[in-house]
């Protein structure tokens, strides 16, 4: 059992509590604004954060862009111009490969770009007969994972990309897929359906391929949109027109609603210097809401220096 001076000890019990820490922590699951109002189109997406610490944002002040957001002193963050995308290209979501890549779901261009850290942009794979590439998730050992839902028609796929960039669809007649994320464990994959309201949960295979597909849980109202795993497994899930991110525990129990001050959450990713910051993209607002949170989210590794 790890044991605690007290000053720690008083930090950890105020930020599980809700209640304002000494040395200026803020206050756990509160959501206040990182970037204000309309600094990104209502097209706002993402996130992710890169291994430099700084959080990446597509549609920053015109659709085809990612902005880079850094962080300030006072905890807030300031947005500037990082990538501008190939002409006709528009981002959606984002994910860090191991070998630092940011890869971007290119939903007008039908597949999935590469960003190296210096913004020079390549294709990592072609998505030729997908609907719509929206979301992804990086599961551990390097496969990606790739949402595609039909708006028009309210059905949807998920897709497998080898790290060749070679890709297969594994799953189609789904509702409109949307959020998708892997456990911290690689054992499991959850893929939601915003119109239908559900979640989906599969194991995955050895090869990345699913089985056992179940419902993991389900809404009687507004939808939902991106999702992210923490360190233990909880998931994080945006809840698009109720503006609330739900926290599931992995048994589907749910564990907690956190209230924003948009009404269209559209995203969400973890950073900061302790993991432990939960960046949510919203798009009534054009803004990114940020709150502090118990557990480091599953894909952070370890501190790092911001910059």
């Amino acid at each position: 059992m790890t044991r605690f001076g007290l000053p720690a000890a008083i930090a950890a019990a105020a930020l599980l509590s809700g209640a304002p820490a000494s040395g200026g922590e803020t206050r756990a699951f509160v959501a206040h604004d990182h970037v204000g109002d309309n600094v990104f189109t209502k097209g706002i997406e993402g996130p992710a954060v890169g291994p430099d610490g700084n959080l990446y944002v597509v549609n920053f002040g015109k659709e085809g862009t990612i902005g880079r957001v850094r962080a300030q002193r006072d905890g807030s963050g300031r947005a500037a111009l990082f990538a501008t995308l190939p002409a006709g290209s528009i981002g959606n979501g984002i994910r860090f490969l191991a070998d630092g890549r940011m890869l971007v779901a290119d939903y007008k261009g039908h597949r999935l770009l590469s960003v190296s850290p210096k913004g020079v942009i390549g294709a990592y794979a072609d998505l030729p007969t997908a609907h719509q590439p929206n979301d992804l998730a990086v599961a551990p050992d390097g496969l990606v994972y790739a949402s595609d839902p039909d708006w028009a028609h309210d059905s949807g796929r998920v897709w497998m990309i080898g790290k060749n960039g070679k890709a297969s669809i594994l799953e189609e007649g789904m509702g409109t897929t949307n959020g998708i994320e892997v456990s911290p464990d690689g054992r499991r994959l959850y893929v939601g359906e915003s119109v239908q309201r559900r979640i989906w949960v599969y194991d995955r295979q050895a090869d990345g391929t699913l089985s056992g597909k179940r419902l993991f849980a389900s809404f009687a109202d507004h939808g939902l949109d991106g999702m992210r795993c923490d360190a233990a497994g909880n998931l994080y899930v945006t809840r698009h027109g109720g503006g609330k991110v739900a926290v599931f525990a992995p048994d589907g129990t749910l564990r907690r609603e956190i209230p924003l001050k948009g009404k269209l959450p559209s995203n969400i990713a973890f950073g900061g210097r302790d993991g432990r910051t939960a960046f949510v993209t919203v798009q009534d607002r054009g803004a990114i809401e940020s709150f502090r949170t118990d557990v480091p989210g599953r894909e952070f590794r370890g501190a790092r220096g911001l910059r």
